[in-house]
C-alpha cells in the first residue's frame, strides 16, 4: 500500500486543462491496477494530489440540473465565464480566482475502500483547518460539503465537494471559498440547493485578504494526518 501522495499546485490553470490531466492521472492508475490483475502483478499504483485556481467557470455534474445555471450562453460570455457539464456527483458549483481548488486522484486501496468515509474525511480536512482560524464550521445532513450555522436561517456554505470513483480511484474534489467573488454565485441554485447561502473565509474572518497560501498547508498537514499519508512536493 503506497500512502505517500504526489503534491503539485498548479496555481492558476484553465478548467478543461486541469481536467484532461485529471483523466491523464486518474488512467495512468487504472491501467495499472487492470495490468496487475490481469498478470497477477504487485506493481504500486501512485496518488496525485493537484491544487488549482480556475479562472471563471461553472461546473455541473452528471445528475445536476441545467436549469440551475442562470444564464445563457451570452451572458456566460460578457461575465468572462465558461461551462461545462462533467463525470463528477453533484449539480452546479463555480470555480473563480480567490477559491483553492484540491484534485485528490488517490488509488483507495492504498488507502480504505469506502467512498463515503473518503468524503467525509475531505470534509474533516477542512472543518479541521477552518477551526485553526476560529471557526465552527460543520456537515448539513444530506448536503456533501462544509457548512456553518446548519439548521438555522443563516446556514451558509463555504465548501463545496463532488467526486468520481471508478476501481477505487477518485478524481474532482473541493473547492473552498477563501478570497472569492460571491457575487459570480448569485448566476446559478449552487449545488441545486434553493435557499442556501455561500460564504468565504475572507467574510467569516472580516479581513480584507487571507493567505491563500496558509490555507493551503493547513489543509495539506489535515490531510497527511487523516489519511495517514505522506505528501512528496513536484514543483
Amino acid at each position: 500500500m503506497n500512502k505517500t501522495i504526489i503534491l503539485e499546485d498548479l496555481h492558476q490553470k484553465a478548467y478543461q486543462a486541469t481536467w484532461d490531466l485529471q483523466e491523464e492521472l486518474f488512467q495512468e492508475i487504472v491501467d495499472i491496477k487492470i495490468q496487475n490483475r490481469r498478470e497477477n502483478s504487485i506493481l504500486e499504483t501512485p496518488n496525485y494530489f493537484l491544487f488549482v485556481e480556475h479562472p471563471h467557470v461553472y461546473t455541473l455534474g452528471k445528475s445536476g440540473d441545467f436549469s440551475n445555471l442562470l444564464l445563457n450562453e451570452k451572458q456566460l460570455t460578457e461575465k468572462g465565464a465558461e461551462f461545462f457539464k462533467i463525470n463528477r456527483g453533484g449539480d452546479i458549483t463555480y470555480h473563480g480566482p480567490g477559491q483553492i481548488v484540491g484534485y485528490p486522484i488517490l488509488d483507495l486501496e492504498n488507502f480504505f475502500t469506502d467512498i463515503h468515509k473518503y468524503l467525509r474525511l475531505l470534509e474533516e480536512v477542512i472543518i479541521l483547518t477552518l477551526a485553526d482560524y476560529g471557526l465552527k464550521a460543520e456537515r448539513s445532513p444530506g448536503e456533501t460539503g462544509v457548512w456553518f450555522d446548519v439548521g438555522t436561517p443563516f446556514a451558509r456554505k463555504i465548501c463545496a465537494m463532488g467526486v468520481k470513483a471508478s476501481r477505487w480511484v477518485t478524481m474532482h474534489g473541493f473547492a473552498l471559498n477563501v478570497n472569492v467573488d460571491l457575487s459570480y454565485f448569485d448566476y446559478i441554485i449552487p449545488c441545486g440547493i434553493k435557499g442556501k447561502a455561500v460564504t468565504t473565509l475572507r467574510n467569516e474572518l472580516g479581513v480584507q485578504h487571507v493567505d491563500e497560501n496558509e490555507v493551503k498547508e493547513k489543509i495539506q498537514f489535515y490531510f497527511e494526518q487523516l489519511f495517514e499519508a505522506t505528501f512528496k512536493i513536484q514543483s
